[in-house]
């Protein structure tokens, strides 16, 4: 199992979605992703994707105006 960073600061609504699914299509099962943001909009986003590929939401944190999403592929 690996664990894959993306940075995505400053896109705004949908990118951060957008970019979140591709990288998801990417990882096996079980590896995690890390996705950061700064779009208030990515923390209804974020987990209304994951609800649609099944993937889980294992973290949701704010640090100053960052988003961080914990997400394992299922």
């Amino acid at each position: 199992m690996s664990e894959t960073s993306l940075n995505l600061r400053g896109l705004r609504c949908p990118l951060p979605a957008l970019k979140t699914r591709k990288a998801l299509t990417r990882l096996a099962s079980g590896d995690k992703l890390v996705v950061e943001c700064t779009d208030p909009l990515s923390t209804i986003d974020i987990p209304n994707l994951l609800r649609e590929t099944g993937d889980m939401l294992e973290g949701e944190t704010k640090i100053d105006n960052v988003f961080v999403f914990r997400i394992r592929k299922q």
